[in-house]
Parts: structure tokens; C-alpha cells; sequence
């Protein structure tokens, strides 16, 4: 069975009327995983996020959450993933170094083990505003664009991807106050425990 590599994908959400709006961009062909499927900005923690500087650290809450499951120094690598690779994917600046105080932490998901690469993905979401920049990503990510969350829910999705953003919607209904202190739904063999 192939070891998980901890990751980090970051929901960012733009509120246009009466429309919820969310980044996201179609992995090109040539990836290993996932290729062809509409995903959120995100991807492995690299050693550069482990003690990397940044402006603002995650909110303590937050950081209770991530270390149900991780160290403090992987929880706070998490977070400067998250920032990194909205910046390589998507050419958006959480700043530099960047502020994440502006991150929640929604869910966590484990590729199958029957998959032959695995990630413990940790999504985080937060509002558009934490980002500047104008979309210019690295290609990783094509039609990279904000799209409307109903019309992204009738497109072909990856399983793990449709159920996050379920947990999105669940977690868009929570008194702000309960976001924070709620426990963690984790997506593991194909369904969902808490942590």
C-alpha cells in the first residue's frame, strides 16, 4: 500500500450576488493524479513549508483542529502549503510571506489505499479577500476560474471532490462560532468519521 503525502488544497470563496462563487481549475492530461477533473488550488507539503516564515500564523483555533490528527510544525506546514500553492497555481499572493490567519480548516480526506498515490489532504477554505493578484497560474491548473458552486456540483467530479464540497455546504449553514469548535469530518475508505 502506498504511503499518504500530506497536502493542503484551499477553498477560496467569492460571494457575486446571489451567486456563491469558488476557485477552482482542470488538472492537465498529463498528471498522475487526477488528470482531467476540475480540483481546488492545492498540492503535497514540500520541506520549504516547514518553519517558513509567514505574516500572520493560523488562528489558534484552527491549529487545535489540524493537531487532532498532525504535529504543531506540520499543522503550521500546512498552512504555508496552502498559501504556496495558491500562488504557484494560481498566481493569487496571500502576501510574502503570507498571512494565514485567514484560513479555516473544513475537512480532511485519505486517497483510498487501494490508489497507487495517496494523499491526507487537509482543505482549508477562505473568503477571496485574504488573496490579491490577478489569475495567472503556472498551467498546472487550465480553465483556471471562479465558478459558480450549483454549477460546479453538475459537472463530472471526483468523488473526493464532490463530498468535500458537500462538507463546504454543511459548513456554510454553521454559526461562525461553531466552525471553529466543531469536530473535524475526515473522508477514510470512502466514508466519512470525525476527529
Amino acid at each position: 500500500m502506498p504511503a499518504l503525502r500530506d497536502a493542503a488544497s484551499l477553498i477560496l470563496l467569492k460571494q457575486e450576488g446571489e451567486n456563491l462563487k469558488i476557485l477552482m481549475g482542470l488538472r492537465n492530461a498529463g498528471h498522475k493524479f487526477l488528470p482531467n477533473r476540475m480540483v481546488f488550488p492545492g498540492g503535497g507539503v514540500d520541506e520549504e513549508d516547514f518553519g517558513a516564515p509567514v505574516a500572520s500564523p493560523l488562528r489558534a483555533a484552527v491549529v487545535e483542529q489540524l493537531t487532532r490528527s498532525a504535529s504543531p510544525e506540520l499543522a503550521a506546514a500546512l498552512g504555508h502549503a496552502a498559501a504556496r500553492e495558491l500562488l504557484e497555481e494560481t498566481g493569487l499572493s496571500m502576501g510574502g510571506p503570507p498571512a494565514l490567519a485567514g484560513l479555516h480548516y473544513l475537512c480532511r480526506a485519505e486517497t483510498p489505499a487501494d490508489r497507487p498515490i495517496r494523499f491526507n489532504a487537509r482543505f482549508f477554505v477562505a473568503d477571496a479577500a485574504i488573496a490579491s493578484g490577478t489569475l495567472a497560474g503556472s498551467g498546472e491548473l487550465e480553465a483556471l476560474e471562479w465558478y459558480a458552486l450549483e454549477a460546479i456540483l453538475l459537472l463530472d467530479l471526483a468523488l473526493a471532490t464532490r463530498v468535500v464540497l458537500g462538507q463546504l455546504k454543511i459548513w456554510l449553514t454553521l454559526d461562525p462560532a461553531l466552525r471553529d469548535t466543531r469536530k473535524v469530518p475526515v473522508l477514510r475508505d470512502r466514508g466519512w468519521i470525525e476527529e
